[in-house]
């Protein structure tokens, strides 16, 4: 039955009369008569009998008066629940990354964001890069995107997708032949990286360093199609991972290396502080987060 019908029965039981009633629905006297007689022939059965200029329930009106009541009720407290849930949906999130190439396809995913949630506001501080675990910790910042795992026992993290990082080369570099590269050969290469310091540097990290091997030279080029672009030149080596260049038209000069004999993979995570975890915002941008970069890796 429409949700009118039970406005419509309730309003009048309790009004008594149609003028009453007219005036609290927003509707002529000659509108609620005939939406009387319209449920009344469609259950087959009066609702009201009129009465000393009274509209009284019958027996069957009384039951549906009552159903009435607890429809109506049990719409409104579900909207009320709603709207606590909105409210909860409001608030400014700071997002902060451990290296700049992280960022690629964050702006994208903001601007869906603010679509579904206009009452949330997400902005990027790129000032805090390289060190987003310390100012999430200090609070400067609400999200933290690193590919280590942090072990304060004030964080909590979600694990997003593992990667692997390919080595990009012109495929007529020496090394382009090889099924993978070693660590000895990033020795006498030109390594061009996202940006400084190293140790933000995947492949530096957990590759080069453990093997105690320092490029010839390191170039910092934050623009990964300038990168591709000297790479195409012949000009250098960079590393990243293919998910990263899916938005790039690739040419066919390059070629992609798997590092060392097991590759080189990592794992991204969201970080937050624990005291934020309940916050309805918060758990929100996580939620979209892991099904938006999930989807884009894997599919």
């Amino acid at each position: 039955m429409d949700i009118k019908y039970f406005k419509l029965i309730k309003t009048i039981a309790e009004e008594g009369n149609l003028a009453n009633s007219s005036h609290k629905l927003f509707l002529t006297q000659s509108a609620l008569s005939h939406q009387l007689k319209e449920l009344e022939l469609r259950l087959g059965f009066k609702v009201f009998i009129r009465s000393r200029n009274k509209w009284e329930l019958t027996e069957e009106g009384n039951e549906l008066y009552k159903t009435s009541c607890e429809v109506l009720s049990s719409i409104d407290k579900g909207f009320k629940n709603i709207q606590q849930l909105q409210e909860g949906s409001n608030g400014t999130i700071k997002v902060s990354t451990e290296c700049y190439s992280f960022y690629q396809g964050l702006p994208s995913f903001i601007q869906k964001m603010g679509i579904l949630y206009p009452n949330i506001t997400v902005e990027l501080i790129l000032e805090d890069t390289h060190q987003p675990i310390p100012k999430l910790l200090s609070k400067d910042i609400d999200i933290a995107i690193v590919t280590e795992k942090p072990n304060q026992a004030s964080l909590e993290n979600t694990a997003i997708f593992e990667d692997e990082i390919f080595a990009i080369l012109h495929k007529e570099h020496p090394l382009a032949k090889r099924d993978h590269l070693n660590a000895d050969d990033f020795a006498s290469i030109d390594l061009i990286i996202h940006s400084f310091p190293l140790e933000t540097v995947s492949v530096y990290q957990q590759f080069l360093k453990p093997n105690q091997i320092l490029p010839k030279k390191i170039t910092a080029i934050p623009l990964t199609e300038v990168a591709l672009e000297i790479v195409k030149a012949n000009m250098g080596i960079t590393c990243m991972p293919k998910w990263a260049l899916q938005t790039f038209k690739l040419s066919d000069d390059l070629v992609f290396k798997q590092i060392g004999p097991q590759g080189v993979t990592r794992t991204h995570y969201v970080v937050i502080r624990k005291t934020d975890a309940s916050k309805k915002y918060i758990q929100e941008f996580v939620a979209n987060y892991t099904e938006e970069f999930r989807i884009k890796t894997f599919n």
